[in-house]
């Protein structure tokens, strides 16, 4: 074959790619959302002369044909995986993997934010606290914690300064260390949280530093596969999650108020199975206060627990040890709001709020 023959195949095979893509584009029906990056994509955008002149109909077409493009997932995770193994980048966009575990960067260390959540909890003591109360807190740590080991990783954040300050900053609490109970494998590989199977040991840490009962009859069931919001940013193949849970009989026989919506839900909502992120299993995700009432409780203690989003799943498993459980996250509730849904007297108090929560702080009320 002659050069100007190869030429002309060579054109013949871009050209047929190039329409093959375009036809496909063309014909592809439209998604609604992408669960890789576990948000809604674009629609094809209404057209109108005010749009064309004003450049928005441009920008906006633009926005659609790149969250519709055809293979456009499998173009990401060819991407990531070029970046990582070939160019041989320590991260993209602050995202890595060691050891099949999936990561994100959190740094440096904000030592103004964690005066800022300790002073946001010494405000909810000093309002709504007082000598009836049992006070506590624990620090749940991010992954990167158990790469505090290893020559080759990335820059970290002082975990021990970072506990130092509050510890310095909450002496009217009780603290309750956690970080030495945990290891990497309690956590997702492709999520920032914990493992709720996992976690029957950090329960009984707690139960016994704050003197509760633990159940410990139960039984582990699967949710299914999980992809987690790590995933969705790099979307590595081969690496995935299996969402566990755990029942017992406290948890089965529980009514769980959601404040928010009026309404009674149960501990585990199937619904959010469905939906783009399925960590919301676990006491519907994200949610201002929340009121479980264990109905076979045989003792009238009251537990109050300010949490982030790790606590979702931890909470289910302290169940057995209460008649009632409030549920708070003063991200989504202002703390001058409380008095109207919680009487706090007689009542153990528990805040809970992982690393990241407490380096990113801004958003407690």
């Amino acid at each position: 074959m002659s050069d100007k023959q190869k030429y002309i195949v060579e054109m013949v095979i871009f050209l047929f790619i190039i329409l093959g893509i375009f036809f496909l584009n063309i014909i592809k029906k439209d998604e609604d959302i992408s669960l890789a990056e576990r948000r809604k994509l674009e629609k094809m955008p209404d057209i109108s002369i005010d749009k064309i002149l004003s450049g928005k109909f441009s920008d906006d077409f633009e926005n659609y044909s790149l969250d519709q493009f055809v293979f456009r997932d499998n173009l990401r995770k060819i991407k990531n995986i070029f970046h990582l193994n070939v160019l041989k980048q320590k991260d993209v966009n602050g995202y890595f993997i060691e050891d099949e575990v999936i990561y994100k960067i959190e740094y440096p260390l904000k030592e103004y934010s964690i005066l800022n959540a300790s002073n946001k909890m010494n405000q909810i003591k000093d309002k709504y606290l007082n000598d009836t109360n049992k006070i506590y807190y624990s620090i749940i740590p991010d992954k990167s914690y158990f790469l505090k080991d290893n020559k080759k990783t990335h820059l970290l954040l002082d975990y021990d300064k970072l506990i130092t300050i509050m510890n310095e900053n909450l002496k009217d609490f009780n603290y309750i260390n956690l970080f030495e109970t945990l290891e990497i494998e309690d956590y997702y590989k492709t999520d920032t949280h914990w493992k709720q199977e996992n976690l029957l040991k950090v329960a009984e840490k707690l139960s016994k530093e704050m003197n509760f009962y633990i159940d410990n009859n139960y039984e582990i069931k699967s949710a299914g596969d999980f992809l987690g919001v790590y995933y969705s940013q790099l979307g590595i193949l081969g690496i995935k999650d299996e969402l566990k849970y755990v029942v017992n009989d406290s948890i089965k026989n529980s009514v769980v108020y959601n404040v928010e919506k009026d309404k009674e839900e149960s501990v585990y909502n199937k619904e959010e199975l469905t939906s783009l992120d399925k960590y919301n299993f676990f006491l519907s995700g994200p949610t201002p206060l929340l009121k479980i009432t264990n109905n076979i409780s045989d003792n009238q203690k009251k537990l109050i627990v300010f949490r982030d989003s790790f606590g979702s799943s931890l909470i289910p498993l302290l169940i057995s040890g209460y008649k009632e459980i409030y549920v708070v996250d003063t991200r989504y509730i202002s703390t001058n709001l409380l008095g109207n849904y919680i009487d706090f007297n007689n009542s153990d108090v528990l805040f809970i709020y992982s690393t990241l929560l407490i380096n990113q702080s801004s958003g407690l009320k």
